[in-house]
């Protein structure tokens, strides 16, 4: 039994009823075909949308143009929607994904999802509740739209709509997100988004106890709570179109919290017999969506129960006629058509866009206190935070946010001015939630913004890492490149901070991110690369939708001298855009750093440093080093360094992560593919977490151990 109880009534008539019957009717059609497909061999799909239909009443009520973020029991809200726009078979589409056929318009046979560009139905790609702090940055992005009087793919009065499960309610991902929305709206900011959670009282076989979605929501501060009853469609219509209003007129958040029931089960493979009472299953049948329906247009007059029989039937007819023809239309047939849509390089176009700067006098207005090429050589900081300026002032719908980024200027004060330059709209704090951090970034992207949001810690990201993974990386994949995420995510991170922090300050683990398919990983050491391949993550964001993570080494933010006091080794002058064709770092390649005939090293961030302090000490040993800084993580420069390595003959990698799950495998692993076969050893931190203080140095590499592994690789010993 659906957790909420409204007694079933049916009063008035609306003209939109006829429409909403046959999308109903097409969606529970569909789910019956889904299962009759497998039960044919065809089809790779039977969780359906039997009993919430009442959600094509919601969109009935919405716009077209109202981009909307569906779970997925959305088949009816999807249905209603292909009708509000001429040219659209909503039954073809979910057909289509239900044999994973190549055509299919959003996913192309990659997955079975509610989403098509045209209807702006953007697809949710990962797990459960994962499309809600998107749909909190959707709506955040609309309004920011407004403020700053630049285009977005909606209308300026549009809303966004997010639908979820009563079980889904409960996730920290769905309460992260709509407390981010209750909290922005309580601060003043405009959150045109409505929220509708569908109830039918299970999460697959656990009951969601009577009453706890409304005792959960319905005196949430900074949102409005609204119930109808998914079995009368007329209340269904009538409460929406009030609620939907009231957002767009205020542009504050509501949540429509909508009963419903389930049918069917879970999906094809469950049997309810199994968890639920004959009582109960029956219990549900007298709360029928499409019975409600039914009922309502024959009470109006404007159909007799053997019209709808009617169409039902000539529904059902075309629908499986529709499903034999497309059996055997084309999947997906090779690797390449399987992955053409994760990462489009147009490395020309990068290049350009990396090289292209703010007019001369936008730069001198940006840089009040002088240009930053005539500041003299900086500091890796330093040179970062010159760098955001200079993308903030290029390009307008660029955004810098993240926790304490915008008045504090970041906890290193790597962002430190940027508010006051320019403004509270586009260099904001958010509240400490790295998935709505993550989330208001994925919102913005696709909604013509470039987001550069920022992590505070690498550890923080284990707590969001799902937006970045599951959300972010997967979106283009699962729209065929229709919807697209350019998003620079800056997170501070690994270890070597002295006097502060500990574990959650100086992570070094980078697994969860090394095997994300289509994510750029860029990790500058020196000044000299920082702002080159920060102008290359936005260019690549902005030119091919590239989702990039920029990781910071953290130590090495302010350092200024490498062998000794004064040298200013580790400072570098910024480079003026007359320079900055030339000075271009593509995606993937790697820097020579120095050079040398007895031994590669392989490094990058802070080995990078380690690394050519040990070079020093080697070669007045005998051993002459060449050092080859990675640069790009993800993805390697692998034929590069096999090219030094063939020449040198010796590999030593120094991996500052840890040993299992390192960076330092995936270039073994690299180079031997790609046919190295000389020795090779490794330096890498152990699979430890980071203590505090001086204990931090038992687990992390060191200098003293990559002296120790050249000596033995070629086999000279140098103190």
């Amino acid at each position: 039994m659906a957790a909420l109880e409204v007694p079933t009534r049916v009063h008035g008539t609306d003209e939109r009823l006829p429409s909403l019957f046959t999308a109903q009717v097409e969606s529970r059609v569909l789910d019956h075909t889904a299962r009759w497909l497998r039960a044919q061999g065809h089809g790779y799909y039977t969780i359906g949308s039997a009993g919430h239909e009442s959600n094509a009443a919601v969109a009935s009520a919405l716009r077209p143009t109202d981009p909307a973020l569906l779970h997925y029991r959305s088949g009816g809200f999807y249905s209603a929607r292909a009708h509000q726009l001429d040219g659209h078979d909503p039954v073809r589409d979910v057909l289509a994904g239900m044999l994973a056929l190549a055509d299919e318009p959003i996913a192309g046979g990659r997955h079975k999802v509610f989403g098509n560009h045209a209807l702006n139905v953007i697809p949710q790609t990962s797990t459960i509740a994962s499309q809600l702090p998107r749909a909190l940055g959707v709506a955040l992005a609309i309004a920011r739209g407004r403020r700053l009087r630049i285009e977005t793919p909606w209308p300026r009065d549009a809303i966004a709509v997010c639908s979820f499960g009563d079980a889904s309610a409960n996730h920290s991902t769905a309460q992260g997100a709509i407390n981010a929305a209750a909290y922005a709206a309580h601060a003043g900011l405009a959150v045109p988004l409505l929220f509708l959670c569908e109830d039918n009282g299970l999460g697959i076989s656990v009951p969601t106890p009577v009453g706890w979605v409304e005792a959960s929501f319905s005196h949430r501060a900074g949102l409005r709570y609204e119930q109808a009853d998914g079995s009368d469609p007329l209340d269904v219509l009538a409460t929406t179109e009030r609620l939907v209003d009231e957002v767009r007129r205020s542009r504050r958040p509501a949540l429509l919290h909508l009963a419903t029931v389930r049918y069917l089960g879970h999906a094809g493979t469950d049997v309810e017999a199994g968890y639920r009472s004959v009582a109960d299953i029956r219990r549900d049948r007298e709360h029928d969506p499409i019975l409600g329906t039914a009922r309502a247009l024959v009470r109006s007059g404007s159909a007799t129960p053997e019209d709808l029989i009617g169409e039902y039937a000539t529904i059902t007819e075309r629908t499986r006629r529709l499903a034999l023809a497309l059996a055997d239309a084309p999947p997906l047939r090779t690797r390449a058509e399987v992955m053409v849509p994760l990462s489009p390089r147009d490395a020309g176009r990068v290049a350009k866009i990396a090289a292209t700067s703010a007019a001369p006098a936008v730069r001198a207005e940006s840089f009040p206190q002088g240009l930053p090429e005539d500041e003299g050589p900086l500091t890796l900081a330093e040179t970062i935070n010159r760098t955001l300026a200079d993308v903030l002032a290029a390009t307008k719908h660029t955004l810098v946010f993240g926790e304490d980024v915008a008045v504090k200027g970041g906890v290193y004060g790597v962002t430190r001015g940027l508010q006051k330059r320019f403004g509270a709209a586009r260099v904001f704090d958010t509240l400490l939630d790295e998935q709505s951090v993550l989330g208001n970034a994925l919102g913005a992207a696709v909604s013509g913004q470039i987001p550069i949001p920022e992590i505070q810690y690498l550890a923080y990201l284990h707590n969001a890492i799902d937006q970045l993974r599951g959300e972010a990386a997967s979106l283009s994949f699962f729209s065929n490149g229709q919807y697209r995420n350019p998003i620079v995510v800056r997170i501070a991170g690994y270890a070597y901070q002295r006097g502060f922090g500990g574990h959650f300050h100086n992570d070094n683990a980078l697994a969860s991110l090394r095997d994300v398919p289509g994510v750029v990983i860029a990790s500058p050491a020196h000044p000299s690369d920082a702002a080159p391949m920060l102008r290359t993550c936005v260019a690549a964001a902005i030119a091919d939708g590239t989702v990039s993570v920029y990781l910071e080494p953290i130590a090495l933010y302010h350092a200024r001298d490498l062998h000794a006091d004064g040298d200013g080794v580790w400072l570098s002058p910024y480079a003026p855009p007359s320079t900055w064709p030339d000075e271009h770092v593509p995606i993937g390649s790697g820097r020579l750093v120095r050079d040398g005939d007895d031994v590669l090293i392989v490094t990058w961030a802070n080995g990078l440093r380690m690394s050519l302090e040990a070079a020093k000490r080697l070669a007045a040993g005998g051993v002459s080093c060449r050092v080859f800084d990675l640069r790009w993580l993800a993805p390697m420069p692998i034929d590069e360094m096999l090219v030094h390595a063939a020449d040198v003959g010796r590999v030593l990698v120094v991996d500052e992560t840890r040993r299992s799950g390192g960076v330092g495998e995936g270039v073994i692993a690299g180079l031997v593919e790609a046919g190295f076969t000389g020795p090779m050893t490794r330096v890498a931190a152990a699979d430890s977490f980071i203590p505090l203080g001086d204990a931090a140095d038992l687990v992390l590499v060191s200098v003293d151990e990559i002296v120790d592994a050249a000596s033995r690789l070629t086999g000279r010993v140098v103190d």
